[in-house]
C-alpha cells in the first residue's frame, strides 16, 4: 500500500500539517507540535515552514 502524505482532518489544531505528518510517521502529533514550536524558537522559520506545508499537502480526501 502506498502512504501519502494528507493534512489530518481529525486531528488538528490550525490547518491539520501537524497531526497529518504525525500520521504519515505513526507518531504522537503533539510530539510534532513540539518540534514545530522548538524549530520556531531556533530562527522564526517554522513560521514560513508551516504555512508552505498548509498550502502544499493536500486535505485527507473524504470516504
Amino acid at each position: 500500500m502506498e502512504r501519502k502524505l494528507y493534512k489530518s482532518n481529525e486531528d488538528r489544531m490550525l490547518d491539520g500539517v501537524c497531526g497529518g505528518i504525525a500520521e504519515y510517521f505513526g507518531v504522537d502529533a503533539t510530539l510534532v507540535r513540539l518540534a514545530w514550536v522548538l524549530f520556531c524558537a531556533m530562527g522564526g522559520c517554522g513560521i514560513l515552514a508551516y504555512l508552505i506545508a498548509a498550502i502544499i499537502i493536500p486535505r485527507r480526501p473524504a470516504i
